[in-house]
């Protein structure tokens, strides 16, 4: 990746693709003449390469070289990329986002980047993250149809508006073509699975005045399952002999929760479920039950995928020098999943899903689980979380200019985003009846009772018998964003000491809006642990903005901005003004010092404010109960939770400040050097409650290390809810403006190009360093650091890329690695860890990657590019016994990926 510093007015920009060349150009006196060009991080039409803030670039090339296969990829490789996202095989992913993926800058959420392509907001994601925020998915990017991307860190609201707050992805797609490319692309993994192809192809025309060019890009992802994987295959891959035991696919307690024994013979009729692999099981402290140790190995780590994407860019030019122009955008993709087979237990018609029942089979309260086979089920396949995602985006307007030489853009763009999303679930009283029978009313305890014979627990269900209990909950979820905006703009406004000032000046009308559709039956408690809201709502904007650059010398450039936005929803208005500030000294022509402050604010998300009221289901440690009986392992108290969630649409706006101060230096030819520190601090931030902390406090309330009459106390404990054997069974959250999350620290970044007989060689590095990244929930709570011991975060504090590249005659070659910083085990993420446990944190993991390129001529190459080029897995974690035994959120298991593209070029210059 390359660092740049570049020009904008208020906040940084970006600028062009021969800024290395500029740079080693300008050491050497060598006088530059640049085109003038739009950047990301101003509005102002800019002619030089460096400016107050940083900005990273990330060229299509490099994509290339360093081996990238996705824009997902691509991006969780930058080391501003410090946030805990989602991957494939995430289950909160697959409840609630299936097939989407984020990017989150500086760690402060996903919602808080702002995503544009060629400049322009795009559909939210229609299905909100964690059942949450609204954010932006950049898995359906057309990687092949990029021509860089401009990565802008620290807050960007004066220019761009809310949801800058931690930065702003642009993606610039391709805008010309001198002939037609096609790029074709093949890729294996050494350890088997997860093929992929793509194809795409991009040509442009030119007729006169009119001209254009379009992509069309294919992408075939097969999926790569956890069974494929030795370290995730089985339970026996567990860290501890309780994580071995074998899963639970046939369970009876009774109501004290001890296993309730099936016998040998009862098991081995069972057998020959789960490919074969069921057996009579045991585990530690509870007992016997029939389970398979290959079970926990059904889902996916890599999704399938197929999809088309298809791009245009055209423009006219009119006598008068005016032009229209237009983008058109459209992706149609088909994506599946395997989250986990389908499950069931009890589960009353009010929704209650406690589970126990009086058996007078039996004359005590038992409790009843079953998990279903790929035999019940009819295979694998037919239990995918599939959905299909539809984007559609299309700019238009005109642009030229007008009055003493003022430039003026007139521009309508409008983004959507339709998704079809299909869950296989089970009906809860259909199988409540199948496995149980008829309920006979109400035992003195307020338990049901049936009449059930053991030997419907484990007899398999024949395919109808399945299928009379099974369904599919099919959502309908759309997002859409539009914007009318007018922008003028004159790079000679006024002269001053060090030339001509510039001025940029927009306005804009929007609307966004969100609708989830969901099944009406998935609102009711119809599926089995499965109640979810509905959400629904828009909002209008309108803004006000402004920019300026002076240059007060030869030397110095001051560049400020303004804004005002105000959003109207549900008889709210919100409202207010940002400003940004960035100063540019040059004492020398080949070092940079650079500065830049700016202010933002950001409306809530629309699914914080709309949600409906819903369930939906997690998990938490019940800390009372760990605590009362000294336990030693959270994990052992691990407990299912009814998470009960809502909107507020009483919330008020996030606000933040964001610091960068830095230099960018070229003390000798090819050598560019540049360090930057930031710091944001964010206030009211919009989150919702910690389960985990809410568990937390109810435990230190009930225990007495907190006063019960606290407000603190008073929230938690009305919070949770507990069965009448004192059990975990339900939690109640909702968004709230949390106190305060700030963070800080400093990107460092080199670039070396040495000519040498053997060819030209090329290093560049990044690195970020975070000093501090801390998160207040309440006012007055504790303030908490999120990289101590036992924080309960799960973010690095250092991230590191390099790569050297080699280039003579026809040959190319580039290595490039990657190192990610220490990370919590996970009884330091649990908050659990002592002194003499292991950890408490994961050792700094390091990855690599090679490509090699062959050029045949000027028209077709080849290149050979290796993933993970020595196939290294995640790293051991003694403490993490949850599957898939390591944190999904920084690694995976998919190994060494190995990857073939040719590339043919017809007409036009050459490669």
């Amino acid at each position: 990746m390359r660092k740049h510093a570049m020009v904008c007015s208020i906040q940084l920009a970006l600028l062009s693709m021969a800024a290395p060349a500029l740079a080693q150009n300008a050491a050497e006196g060598q006088p530059q003449q640049l085109d003038t060009v739009q950047v990301t991080g101003s509005r102002i039409p800019r002619a030089q390469v460096e400016g107050p803030a940083p900005v990273t670039v990330v060229t299509a090339e490099e994509i290339k070289s360093a081996g990238f296969t996705s824009v997902p990829d691509v991006l969780r490789a930058m080391t501003q990329n410090g946030g805990e996202t989602q991957s494939q095989q995430s289950s909160s992913g697959a409840d609630f986002s299936p097939g989407a993926q984020q990017v989150d800058l500086r760690g402060l959420g996903p919602n808080h980047t702002l995503v544009l392509v060629n400049g322009r907001r795009i559909a939210d994601f229609p299905m909100p993250f964690k059942g949450r925020s609204n954010f932006t998915d950049i898995s359906n990017i057309p990687l092949g149809m990029i021509e860089r991307i401009e990565v802008l860190t620290g807050s960007a609201s004066a220019i761009y508006g809310s949801d800058a707050i931690s930065g702003v992805v642009n993606f610039i797609l391709k805008k010309h073509a001198d002939g037609t490319t096609v790029d074709a692309r093949m890729g294996i993994t050494s350890e088997g699975g997860g093929e992929s192809f793509d194809i795409s192809l991009v040509s442009g025309f030119e007729k006169g005045r009119f001209s254009g060019i379009y992509s069309v890009e294919l992408q075939s992802q097969t999926p790569l399952w956890a069974y494929e994987r030795d370290i995730q295959d089985s339970t026996k891959d567990g860290p501890t002999a309780a994580a071995q035991a074998p899963r639970r696919g046939f369970l009876r307690t009774d109501w004290y929760d001890d296993y309730i024994d099936p016998g040998q013979a009862t098991c081995d009729a069972l057998s020959a479920q789960n490919g074969g692999t069921t057996y009579y099981g045991y585990r530690p402290r509870y007992g016997y039950y029939c389970g398979s140790d290959e079970a926990i190995g059904y889902g996916t780590i890599i999704s399938k995928r197929r999809g088309v994407n298809g791009y245009a860019s055209m423009s006219y030019a009119f006598d008068n020098g005016s032009e229209w122009f237009a983008d058109v955008q459209m992706g149609y993709h088909d994506v599946s999943m395997f989250r986990d087979v389908t499950a069931w237990s009890h589960m009353a018609a009010d929704g209650n899903e406690e589970g126990y029942f009086y058996n007078q089979a039996s004359e005590q309260v038992e409790f009843w689980q079953r998990q279903f086979t790929p035999e019940e089920i009819g295979g694998l396949s037919r239990n995918m979380i599939e959905t299909t995602q539809k984007t559609f985006g299309v700019t238009t307007g005109f642009k030229g200019s007008w009055a003493d030489s003022w430039d003026y853009e007139a521009a309508l763009s409008y983004s959507q985003y339709r998704a079809k999303i299909s869950w296989p679930q089970i009906v809860a009283a259909k199988a409540n009846a199948l496995f149980l029978g008829p309920q006979l009313g109400e035992d003195d305890d307020g338990f049901p009772i049936y009449n059930a014979d053991p030997e419907r627990l484990y007899r398999p269900l024949s395919r109808s018998e399945y299928d009379s209990i099974a369904a599919r909950s099919v959502y309908t979820p759309k997002s859409e964003t539009g914007t009318l905006s007018l922008t003028v703009s004159k790079g000679d406004l006024f002269t001053l000491p060090g030339g001509d000032a510039g001025f940029a000046g927009t306005v804009e009308l929007g609307r966004q809006s969100y609708s989830l559709n969901p099944d009406p039956l998935a609102t009711q408690y119809y599926y089995y642990s499965w109640k979810d809201s509905d959400g629904k709502g828009s909002r209008n904007r309108w803004a006000g903005a402004a920019e300026l650059r002076m240059p007060l010398h030869d030397t110095v450039n001051w560049s400020v901005a303004g804004r005002y936005d105000q959003y109207r929803y549900s008889g709210n208005s919100i409202g207010k003004a940002t400003w940004s500030t960035g100063l540019e000294w040059r004492p020398i022509d080949s070092l940079l010092v650079r500065g830049s402050y700016g202010t933002a604010f950001r409306a809530p998300d629309l699914h914080y404010v709309y949600a409906g009221i819903g369930n939906d289901e997690t998990s938490g440690v019940d800390w009372y109960n760990y605590a009362l009986d000294n336990g030693d392992d959270p994990e052992e108290y691990s407990e299912g939770l009814i998470r009960t969630r809502e909107g507020n649409r009483n919330l008020d706006p996030e606000t933040s400040t964001s610091w960068t101060a830095g230099f960018v230096w070229s003390p000798v030819n090819g050598l560019d050097i540049s360090a930057d520190w930031f710091n944001i601090d964010m206030r009211d931030q919009v989150q919702d409650m910690s389960v985990d902390q809410i568990l937390r406090d109810e435990a230190a309330c009930r225990l007495g290390d907190k006063d019960m009459s606290s407000p603190t106390c008073v929230d938690a404990v009305s919070r949770v809810t507990r069965n009448s054997n004192g059990s975990l069974y339900g939690i109640y959250v909702n968004p709230i403006n949390v106190a305060k999350e700030s963070t800080e620290g400093v990107d460092v970044g080199v670039r070396y190009r040495l000519q040498t007989g053997i060819g030209q060689f090329t290093f560049s590095g990044t690195h970020t360093w975070v000093k501090k990244h801390d998160f207040q929930q309440y006012a007055g709570d504790e303030v908490k650091d999120q990289f101590a011991v036992n924080s309960g975060f799960d973010i690095p504090r250092t991230k590191t890329s390099a790569s050297i590249s080699w280039e003579k005659d026809a040959w190319a070659a580039t290595v490039y690695g990657q190192r990610l910083g220490k990370l919590p085990n996970s009884w330091s993420y649990d908050q659990v860890w002592e002194d003499g446990d292991p950890g408490p944190f994961i050792r700094a993991t390091y990855r690599y990657n090679a490509s090699l390129q062959y050029r045949f001529d000027e028209h077709s190459r080849l290149t050979l590019s290796v993933v993970n080029l020595f196939n290294k897995m995640p790293p051991k974690d003694p403490t993490y016994t949850a599957y898939p035994y390591y944190d999904i959120s920084w690694f995976d298991s998919v190994g060494r990926q190995i990857n073939l593209q040719y590339t043919h070029k017809f007409g036009g210059a050459g490669l």
